[in-house]
């Protein structure tokens, strides 16, 4: 079940659910937009790496999958990468390649990737791995 904007924020005001820097504006109606933390320019045929504005700290019943906003991807870029596991905390590192025909600017608070937020039955088991706790951009 994909969580909608009421159910975002219900989980947002119980506190079980993390987004640091939350906008308002960011908020779609089953979505939440991830701004670019810093800014850059996507050079054409390169993949460039730029963190999240957000922090974000799941619980052990909701995941996430980021995906390119269309005003992006209709220009070419596309989103490497893309799950977030129950137990997560921190910056997420946006993967994006630009595969379209011109270098595409990028400026801190754009919104680029959308979060779709998802309940997870019976989860158990939190994420651990070594992108806990992030902070900017953190290359594999």
């Amino acid at each position: 079940m994909i969580l909608s904007a009421s159910e975002i924020s219900r989980r947002l005001s119980d506190g079980d659910l993390v987004i640091r820097d939350y906008s308002s504006a960011c908020q779609q109606p089953a979505s939440y937009d991830l701004r670019a933390a810093d800014d850059a320019v996507l050079q054409r045929g390169a993949c460039t790496l730029v963190p999240s504005i957000e922090r974000v700290e799941l619980p052990a019943d909701i995941a996430g999958t980021l995906r390119c906003r269309s005003s992006y991807a209709r220009r070419g870029v596309l989103l490497g990468g893309g799950f977030v596991d129950p137990g997560f905390r921190g910056q997420l590192t946006l993967c994006l390649t630009n595969c379209g025909p011109k270098n595409i600017p990028l400026c801190r608070g754009d919104r680029v990737v959308q979060m779709i937020l998802y309940c997870v039955q019976n989860g158990d088991r939190l994420y651990s791995g070594k992108y806990l706790d992030s902070r900017g951009v953190v290359e594999g």
